[in-house]
């Protein structure tokens, strides 16, 4: 009778998480992927400063997942720079493309909103060409996040792929920062670590 029952529940079990899984992956915009081409699209932290070559989150991301990953990191750029420079994405077509913008926009004390719009105009674009987007995070302050609620908020709106504050574990503690500013490769192999399990959890 007990085997019976255990049984059962490890039935139930399983098809809670199906149906939870099911239920996340159906607010995602475009999903499944289209192809399987994803580019990594973003600033001085997409680009890789602070590592060596190699060691770059998106260069130890592509090599995790034995799948290439095109880095279109940019050092400086701020949301309204990726705008001026976005069909350098949509030419490739991309599947999924992972976007991290708005730490700049942040230091140089961009206002909000125009940060917001910005990413929205990015996210939109990016997805109506059929692109599943993931939403990196970024940190708005030093002591608190003062800008994860916009991430999340944009994410939520639009059904992208959320990864909260990216430097989370990072920023801040000196064995795995490069400068103020940039991890090290210990760091971005923190930030691809975080990743990797995103790509596993929604089966990209």
């Amino acid at each position: 009778m007990k085997t019976y029952v255990l049984g059962g529940l490890v039935i139930l079990g399983v098809g809670i998480l199906i149906a939870v899984y099911f239920q996340s992956a159906s607010l995602i915009t475009n999903y499944p992927p289209k192809n399987n081409i994803i580019v990594a699209f973003g600033d001085s932290l997409v680009f890789g400063v602070g590592s060596t070559r190699g060691n770059d989150f998106v260069s130890v991301l592509g090599a995790t997942l034995d799948r290439p990953i095109l880095n279109l990191g940019v050092s400086g750029n701020t949301t309204a720079d990726g705008i001026l420079r976005v069909d350098t994405v949509t030419e490739e077509d991309p599947g999924i493309v992972l976007l991290l913008l708005g730490g700049n926009d942040y230091l140089r004390r961009i206002p909000e909103e125009e940060t917001r719009a910005n990413l929205e105009t990015l996210i939109m674009t990016f997805q109506k060409q059929g692109a599943i987007v993931v939403l990196l995070g970024v940190r708005g302050g030093v002591l608190r996040d003062g800008r994860g609620a916009l991430y999340e908020a944009l994410a939520k709106q639009y059904g992208a792929i959320y990864v909260p504050d990216v430097l989370d574990g990072v920023f801040g503690t000196p064995d795995r920062m490069y400068d103020a500013i940039h991890p090290n490769d210990a760091g971005y192999a923190i930030i691809a670590a975080r990743l990797v399990e995103v790509f596993k959890e929604y089966k990209l």
